[in-house]
């Protein structure tokens, strides 16, 4: 199996499975001399962690962070930097009765009919776990950006669950830590709390809506046509497990516009450019504005629930399944801070490649 790196200049190579004794990640491409330590990386990952409430899966597992390589004395050498997470709590019985089977929803069908083989202990490489490597990665990212664009702030939370959406003029930043959904929105965070534990107790799930803005980016950052940064944004959220559409600024909601009115209007503030709205995203000809990068990521309901659905095994024959095991009702709450950390990864790859061909923008105004 290949394909198991993203990114041009600053690389990320994850390895091992859900029921494997490890999983980590290799990070390539690091500048040196920049301080770092585990206690850095373990931060983001306390915040995918599952366990945490009774709203995602129960499986505990600490997600440690070790760093093997790469660092000497407190800060980055230069060369690659391999993180690894031990498995602790893996209970592969659970999935026994699938062995033979494939789960509707799961990639156990496709994994089968292109390599033959599959891993039905949790999914393998398709599970939602491989996404700790990410976030561990995107530590590691932070770390380089908060050195080298230090007024960058790279925020994710969660604007949707099922049908209900937040209220947009109820926006409060500072309640996306305060609740288990990641929400800027009180109310819905309350509604949504009734709504996940009848789901819960009746062995279902749902689907959510996550938003990522980078505020702080410089105007700049990407290429026209193969490298634009858009691009390498949606890229990098739609590999993330569940994820079936990735929106850039207005997104999909741009079809309903007329041209006027998805026009951002251009002025000239003391600092620069201004514009009057943020309909692109941060992003015009795949190149950074200097606004906010603006992306939203719809994760589909989890797949392993326990309601019994109908599927083929191996063989071909007809069968009845019930995933059992411990599950998220709502993935999506656990993709926030994934979300966050592919959006550090690809932001500084872009800052690397556009230093390394180049160096300060050409184009002065005013």
């Amino acid at each position: 199996m290949s394909t198991n790196s993203f990114g041009r200049l600053f690389t990320v190579t994850t390895w091992g499975e859900s029921h494997g004794p490890a999983l980590g990640a290799t990070v390539d491409g690091c500048p040196p001399n920049i301080p770092l330590d585990a206690s850095m990386l373990q931060v983001w990952l306390d915040k995918r962690k599952p366990g945490q409430n009774k709203y995602t899966t129960q499986r505990q597992e600490a997600d440690e962070v070790e760093i093997l390589s790469g660092v000497f004395e407190g800060k980055t050498t230069g060369t690659p930097i391999q993180l690894m997470i031990r498995n602790t709590d893996q209970r592969s019985k659970d999935y026994g009765d699938i062995m033979d089977k494939f789960r509707p929803g799961h990639a156990d069908i496709t994994y089968w009919q292109k390599y033959g083989i599959r891993d039905y202990r949790g999914g393998g490489r398709s599970s939602a776990r491989e996404t700790a490597a990410r976030v561990a990665a995107g530590g590691v990212a932070r770390e380089v950006l908060k050195s080298m664009l230090p007024d960058l702030k790279i925020t994710g939370y969660m604007v949707q669950m099922g049908p209900d959406k937040i209220d947009r003029n109820a926006i409060d930043l500072s309640q996306i830590e305060q609740n288990p959904f990641w929400t800027p929105d009180a109310d819905a965070a309350e509604r949504w709390a009734d709504y996940l534990n009848g789901l819960r107790k009746s062995g279902n799930s749902v689907g959510a809506v996550i938003e990522v803005i980078a505020s702080g980016a410089p105007a700049g950052l990407g290429a026209p046509v193969y490298g634009k940064i858009d691009t390498d944004i949606a890229t990098a959220m739609m590999s993330i497990n569940a994820v079936k559409g990735v929106e850039i600024g207005a997104g999909f909601g741009a079809a309903e516009l007329t041209g006027e009115d998805n026009a951002d209007e251009i002025f000239m503030g003391q600092d620069g450019p201004q514009y009057s709205s943020n309909h692109a995203g941060g992003i015009l000809g795949g190149i950074s504005t200097g606004q906010d990068l603006v992306c939203r990521f719809a994760v589909k309901p989890t797949s392993s629930i326990l309601k019994t659905r109908k599927t083929i095994t191996k063989s071909g024959e007809e069968a009845e399944i019930i995933t059992k095991g411990r599950h998220d009702p709502c993935v999506g709450i656990r993709a926030v801070p994934v979300g966050e950390a592919m959006m550090a990864c690809v932001i500084l790859d872009h800052v690397l490649l556009h230093r390394g061909q180049i160096g300060e923008n050409q184009g002065k105004i005013g």
